[in-house]
């Protein structure tokens, strides 16, 4: 009775086991929104090595060395990921067949049954272990189906993870002849300060908008990607992001000839970005423009000098801090966050600090 009972408990293990695996690829890999799902490998893994990764970063001494290491991080935890299933259906599988090991020739230990359940996982089938007759054959075929499966999903996964880095890449990299590396808003307008230059700021803030639309998406249903860092040096995705919203942020608050809607449906959909992946990671809101007057004034001295008519200072400043304030604050949670090298406000702004008199309506952050 007692080897009954210890081999059902070891059977049920076994199944949850292989659940817990299907239900986290089906969340990671299949299921192409958000989940709030706790109880995950892949989310679990992210969550435990990456302030390891990112401290051991920190601590080198050049900037070189320490994006080597930031950067092979992503690509290193997808492999773990799928590694890491592969081994835990192995184990689950191991334990169902263990339990039914009457069934299995010859009579195997828990060694031999895990033995024979990776062969059958991986569909290697040397045949010095098989099942002979009833449960253990129809586990040991879903066991090979099922690893069939786990391989071809992982390949699809691979595929649209790079796939979607590829695409997003492809306008930050093109942001830096613009905007310089890192990228700033401030410099992208003077870029394009040019009359001649001028009628392609709209069709650029066309584009940043749909490239808005699609990280979006794609970042929440695969979070895996916002760990893939740039392969060109000091430019990342956060930047680049936050000097187009702030290039968006000056236009509509202090270029009177600039292209309004363009920049407002940039300034739109990328601060909605910025909230939707912030709420994903559960990082608060604070309404902080994250800037100071005579920075903003020294902007807006550039932007007159590359061409720009100026609207009225006072009234600028004003509209640009309840602007600013809608993101700031979370895009530089996302910079202290992905360790993101440093653009002009953007990144680490905890040494400057804001009076309520500087930002209108915003508390002070202690």
């Amino acid at each position: 009775m007692s080897d009954w009972l210890g081999g059902l408990a070891l059977g049920v293990g076994g199944v949850l086991l292989i659940g817990l695996v299907l239900w986290d690829i089906f969340q990671t890999v299949v299921l192409p929104r958000p989940s709030p799902t706790r109880v995950r490998i892949a989310r679990n893994l992210i969550r435990l090595s990456w302030p390891v990764w990112s401290w051991r970063a920190q601590r080198r001494s050049t900037s070189v060395d320490r994006e080597k290491i930031l950067g092979s991080y992503a690509p290193a935890i997808v492999l773990l990921v799928l590694v890491t299933w592969m081994l835990v259906m192995v184990l689950g599988f191991g334990l169902v067949l263990y339990s039914l090991r009457e069934g299995i020739s010859p009579t195997p230990d828990f060694g031999s049954a895990l033995y024979f359940a990776g062969t059958s996982v991986l569909t290697i089938g040397f045949g010095d272990i098989a099942a002979t007759h009833g449960l253990a054959r129809a586990v040991a075929v879903i066991a090979g189906g099922l690893g069939l499966g786990i391989v071809a999903l992982g390949i699809t996964y691979l595929f649209s993870l790079y796939g979607s880095f590829q695409r997003r890449e492809i306008l930050v990299v093109r942001l830096e002849a613009r905007a310089g590396a890192p990228p700033s808003g401030i410099a992208l307008l003077e870029s394009y300060g040019n009359a001649a230059m001028r009628p392609g700021l709209a069709s650029f803030f066309l584009e940043w908008e749909g490239w808005a639309a699609e990280v979006l998406d794609t970042h929440v249903a695969y979070p895996i990607l916002a760990y893939f860092r740039s392969s060109h040096d000091n430019v990342s995705w956060v930047s680049a992001l936050g000097a187009v919203l702030d290039a968006a942020a000056l236009t509509l608050t202090s270029v009177e000839d600039g292209p309004m809607g363009e920049a407002l449906m940039a300034h739109r959909v990328g601060n909605h970005f910025v909230e939707d992946l912030a709420n994903f990671f559960r990082w608060p809101s604070t309404p902080l423009a994250l800037v100071e007057r005579a920075e903003f004034d020294a902007a807006r001295d550039r932007l007159a000098a590359a061409g720009w008519r100026l609207t009225d200072a006072e009234g600028a400043w004003t509209a640009f801090v309840r602007m600013r304030s809608g993101y700031a604050f979370r895009l530089n949670q996302m910079a202290l966050y992905w360790v993101t090298p440093p653009a002009e406000w953007i990144g680490d702004r905890g040494a400057v600090r804001h009076s309520p008199a500087t930002v209108p309506g915003a508390e002070p952050v202690n």
